[in-house]
């Protein structure tokens, strides 16, 4: 019997390298999980079939690209079913299943489909594919029996849509073989990109975890800050400032001291993002020797993806089977 709290089951879209946005925003927060839960971690490479059917060829090194960056940041494969999702096959077959009991409305409805549709310009995105991508993410949850999924705010209502076909098979067949997952709101950290804007591959504002720690400096010295700073002497507003969001995070135990000064106008914009570059590379600095060696060991990664995809195809079948069973299809 277990010890752990419950099954967690999460996954990311392979595309490329990951920044620190994805590390505060999630992968911090799956580190701390592994330890507490039964973890599983996915490599949603069909999800991201979804918005990139034309041109799948890059799919397959952006997953390599953002395994490596999850164990240089901490995934343990001995302690976190790390696998990709299409090594799975069950979660295709479920979904198939699930599709046939859900709903059109409650696709439509979800509030992601429609403003992916508004922000994502340039591809034909009125696919199956793309409408039932929160219906393959409920099979995902769905087919480890996932107590609980760490999402964001604007994916909580895909957790619900789960809550609600799990509710609707399990009424169905007179049987609960699904729980009704609870949504777990990750707690992160802001991190802006480099325009004070989100931090985001679409407007190239990213540092990404895997930047080598000497080109750093020349990062940080993009960043925004208060543009009410003309000259260095000028009293500063740092709470507008990029440059003080990430003194927020990477120098908490001189927070109040950078703060003042920047008010003061006693330290310069030039000065502060120097301060800043240097607590960015000591943080960076393991991370990016730790990749260094993975990317020296190509073949252990596709061992870690083998022996995860082992590990979540017989979980998956199990359930598989019972869904069959239930639903009188053997």
């Amino acid at each position: 019997m277990s010890d752990k709290k419950g099954i967690i089951l999460s996954g990311m879209r392979p595309t490329g390298r990951l920044h620190l946005g994805n590390l505060f925003g999630a992968l911090e927060n799956w580190v701390k999980m592994q330890d507490d839960y039964d973890c599983y971690y996915c490599v949603v490479d069909w999800h991201a079939l979804t918005t990139d059917y034309e041109n799948p060829l890059r799919i397959r090194d952006n997953v390599r690209e953002m395994v490596i960056d999850w164990l240089s940041c901490g995934i343990d494969p001995q302690k976190a079913v790390v696998f990709k999702q299409s090594d799975v096959k069950e979660h295709a077959e479920l979904h198939l299943l699930l599709s046939m009991l859900t709903p059109l409305s409650w696709l439509e409805r979800v509030p992601t489909y429609k403003e992916q549709l508004q922000q994502i310009k340039g591809r034909n995105l009125f696919t199956y594919g793309f409408l039932g991508y929160p219906l393959l993410q409920a099979a995902d949850i769905l087919v480890y029996r996932a107590n609980a999924v760490p999402v964001g705010e604007d994916q909580a209502p895909h957790i619900e849509l789960t809550r609600e076909i799990a509710r609707r098979f399990n009424h169905l067949y007179q049987k609960k073989i699904f729980p009704e997952p609870e949504t777990l709101l990750n707690v992160y950290k802001v991190v802006p990109g480099l325009d004070n804007r989100k931090m985001s591959k679409s407007y190239n504002n990213v540092i990404e975890i895997s930047t080598p720690p000497k080109e750093i400096p020349a990062k940080v010295r993009m960043m925004i800050t208060d543009p009410g700073r003309i000259k260095k002497d000028d009293p500063g507003n740092p709470h507008i400032c990029s440059v003080f969001a990430y003194h927020r995070i990477f120098n908490q135990d001189n927070l109040g001291e950078v703060e003042e000064s920047c008010k003061e106008g006693s330290i310069g914009c030039v000065e502060c993002k120097k301060s800043v570059a240097t607590h960015l590379q000591n943080f960076l600095d393991p991370i990016y020797h730790r990749r260094k060696e993975f990317e020296n060991n190509p073949l252990l990664i596709k061992e870690v993806l083998a022996e995860g995809g082992k590990k979540a195809r017989a979980v998956a079948r199990e359930t598989m089977e019972e869904v069959r069973q239930v639903m009188k299809l053997v």
